[in-house]
């Protein structure tokens, strides 16, 4: 599988690790919550593990060490959309 890396381009998924769900972006942030508990186990261990159209994280370890955003269909692995976990989490509001 090659995954088109944002900043050098397509690169072979061997140079990557996988990481789980793209959801692990939205961390919960602070202990202080009523349901922190709650919130840190769903963010810890429950994970969607859907076929078809998903969104995942990925390292790229043997590189850059970047972190990635792959949306990638589970049934075929055809990579539709590659960008940096760091826009990613900017345009979704978190890190302003």
């Amino acid at each position: 599988m090659i995954i088109n890396h944002p900043l050098l381009g397509p690169r072979d998924a061997a140079e990557f690790t996988y990481l789980g769900d793209a959801k692990m972006i939205h961390r919960p942030t602070a202990w202080e919550a009523e349901d922190a508990l709650a919130q840190f186990t769903e963010y810890g261990y429950l994970r969607d593990n859907p076929a078809g159209t998903h969104r995942e994280l990925w390292f790229h370890e043997q590189g850059d060490r970047s972190w990635l955003v792959v949306t990638r269909d589970t049934t075929t692995h055809e990579i539709s959309d590659v960008q940096l976990a760091r826009d990613v989490a900017r345009a979704e509001g978190r890190g302003k």
